[in-house]
């Protein structure tokens, strides 16, 4: 039996604090049709069953084309089973709201439900973890010693509920040791993460299957689990899937005078981390240059613009600044430094920054 768990889709997510809201529009349609080829690859591939343990949604209010796009796909793919555990972002209701839940479509609630697959061998169980039921949820779960055991759950891994973020709830491992658990499928988790529960199961955190901001770089997809139905014996995969990847990069400028070396380097930092035409690129420029020294972000910015489908340039690069250069310059930045540096209402760690920023206004007026 082929299993696939996901989790932390995010789909309707607005995706606007980076991107423009045309480009913004276009990434939110790909995400969603992301979703859809997971299902469509789960079919060519004898899947059986879909987890998804949270945040299929991004918000309460979710737009028709999401809605009905993600229940056209599941009742048109009777073939496998979809079990949807709803997320801390996650719509209430969506499906049961509407008046039918389709068939092949499984939900939990705020108690434990099992679900029996394999002629019993395989057990799918499942709750949704909130304030009421938080305290009693270890010790009511009971499972069969002799099944193979697959427990789904929501929220972050941890001991207690303070300080949590997004109102997703506590998972405390230690209370789940020793539970007859083999697999405990968890969200919440935008990376990839597979850890040893106790002397039998393990537990796993998908990551999301589609990056959204650049804090969530690098490789996103999904888990293939393939579970022998006789011995009960599985393997594991992460299985890349994410139509682009996002990059934050960090090239250290030091030493560069002038835009076209500011772009050889970042040239050179694309190339060594393999960046593709598709993807999304954070560009933090990094070291100590000179003050002088010919920087123009919208120009370098506009080199990279047309390669790749979104990038951004920042620059946190310090001053190398020496007063002794300028202490007998009879310029205009000259007279403006020595005024800096000999004011003492200035508090001398900001005297470098704002002298920075004045020459490079100074000479943005040349």
């Amino acid at each position: 039996m082929r299993i696939i768990h996901c989790a932390d889709l995010h789909l309707d997510s607005r995706l606007e604090s980076n991107l423009g809201r045309e480009t913004a529009k276009t990434r939110k349609g790909e995400i969603l049709n992301t979703f859809t080829k997971m299902i469509d690859y789960a079919c060519k591939n004898d899947v059986s069953v879909i987890l998804i343990s949270g945040d299929l949604f991004d918000k309460n209010k979710v737009s028709s084309t999401a809605a009905n796009t993600v229940r056209n796909a599941i009742i048109t793919h009777p073939e496998i089973t979809f079990f949807y555990l709803k997320g801390n972002h996650d719509s209430e209701g969506l499906f049961t709201e509407s008046g039918s839940v389709p068939q092949n479509l499984k939900l939990f609630g705020n108690q434990w439900i099992s679900y029996p697959l394999s002629d019993g061998k395989i057990t799918i169980t499942g709750i949704e973890i909130n304030e009421e039921n938080r305290g009693i949820i270890y010790s009511s779960l009971l499972l069969n010693n002799s099944d193979f055991n697959i427990v789904m759950l929501h929220g972050q891994e941890g001991t207690s509920n303070a300080n949590t973020k997004d109102r997703a709830e506590i998972i405390n491992l230690k209370q789940l040791k020793n539970k007859s658990i083999d697999y405990l499928a968890l969200g919440h988790i935008h990376f990839q993460k597979i850890e040893k529960l106790d002397a039998r199961g393990i537990y796993c955190y998908p990551g999301c299957l589609e990056g959204r901001g650049f804090d969530e770089c690098g490789e996103h997809g999904f888990m293939m689990m393939d579970i022998d139905t006789d011995s009960l014996k599985y393997t594991l995969q992460f299985t890349p899937f994410a139509f682009r990847k996002l990059f934050a990069l960090f090239p250290d400028i030091s030493g560069c005078r002038t835009s076209a070396e500011i772009i050889s380097v970042i040239e050179n930092e694309i190339s060594d981390n393999g960046c593709l035409q598709k993807d999304l690129l954070k560009i933090v420029l990094k070291g100590n240059v000179a003050i002088d020294c010919e920087k123009d972000l919208h120009y370098i910015a506009s080199v990279f613009a047309d390669r790749f489908f979104f990038v951004k340039i920042l620059d946190e690069t310090a001053p190398l600044f020496s007063a002794q250069d300028y202490l007998l310059d009879t310029s205009l930045k000259g007279e403006f430094v020595r005024n800096v540096l000999n004011n003492p209402e200035i508090d001398e760690t900001d005297k470098p920054y704002i002298i920075k920023i004045g020459i490079e206004a100074l000479m943005e007026c040349k």
